[in-house]
């Protein structure tokens, strides 16, 4: 179990990142969804005993991220890929997960070699392991810092926007090989791309400006904008009158579109079912028209 209670982070100059986050996490895939500096990488950094919080308290596995003694027996159960992984360049990606391996504990050569070999397969490198990672594309040193997570056999798996950088079939292999490994880990998904987590995660939380705004089940999320999407066909004039467009689709002689609130009965609007990211955008509207 992870539990955060009443975590903040104010950096520097006064800029909070983290105003009091309180979260338990059990088992399983987690997604920790929000916009682009809602807090989400610093509250994986103190996860992964990065940072330390300003205040409040976070526990991983029962072991205190403010202790030394907690620290270190969290990150050996740990995971970790950030949004922005190091590389050494010279290395081929073989070296470079034997490096890591070795970081991690896994001494054992022939261990070492099986846990490899099984994660380049994984990750759809084999046959570019012994490339230096200079050569390698934005796509393969994305997956090769997935491999490299993966290392240690991790009770705690950590992933910081993990698909940027990765093309549509390399997006559902690694949705795929993190759900597989949720049935043996807790892996926490954090990203903004929401198709991610509709196709991933049974719990989630939606961060906003440092603090959760959402917590519960993705159907849950989608349940709270039933009845508020629309689709309205028009022969080309944009709905108004409070509405947000989600998407738009240009047909012969019209436009449809896929509005989110309150149309007017003159719209001659269809409701459809939300998507979660329909239920997303929902959801940010709402706070957006509460402030």
């Amino acid at each position: 179990m992870i539990e955060l209670t009443n975590v903040t982070k104010t950096y520097a100059g006064g800029v909070q990142a983290l105003g009091g986050i309180n979260l338990t996490i059990d088992g399983g895939m987690f997604g920790l969804v929000g916009p682009n500096g809602a807090g989400k990488t610093t509250l994986m950094r103190i996860l992964a005993g990065l940072l330390r919080p300003t205040t409040g308290q976070a526990c991983v596995f029962g072991h205190d991220l403010a202790t030394m003694r907690g620290k270190l027996a969290a990150k050996a159960l740990l995971g970790y890929l950030p949004q922005e992984l190091g590389f050494y360049p010279m290395l081929t990606g073989r070296e470079f997960l034997d490096y890591v391996a070795i970081l991690k504990g896994v001494t054992d050569g022939n261990i070492r070699r099986r846990q490899i070999d099984e994660l380049l397969e994984q990750v759809r490198l084999t046959d570019v392991a012994n490339r230096r990672l200079k050569t390698y594309s934005g796509g393969m040193k994305r997956r090769i810092g997935i491999a490299q997570a993966l290392l240690g056999e991790p009770k705690l798996l950590i992933v910081d926007e993990p698909t940027v950088g990765l093309d549509p079939e390399e997006r559902v292999r690694f949705r795929n090989l993190l759900s597989d490994m949720a049935g043996r880990c807790t892996v926490i998904l954090s990203t903004h791309i929401i198709e991610d987590i509709s196709h991933s995660c049974t719990d989630l939380a939606v961060i906003s400006s440092g603090r959760v705004v959402f917590r519960g089940a993705p159907r849950d999320l989608i349940e709270a904008a039933r009845g508020h999407v629309w689709t309205i066909t028009t022969q080309g004039e944009t709905p108004n009158n409070g509405l947000s467009v989600v998407s738009t689709l240009n047909m012969v002689g019209s436009v449809q579109y896929r509005v989110l609130g309150q149309p007017s009965p003159a719209y001659q609007a269809m409701a459809v079912e939300p998507s979660l990211e329909d239920a997303y955008i929902y959801l940010m509207r709402q706070r957006a028209g509460a402030n």
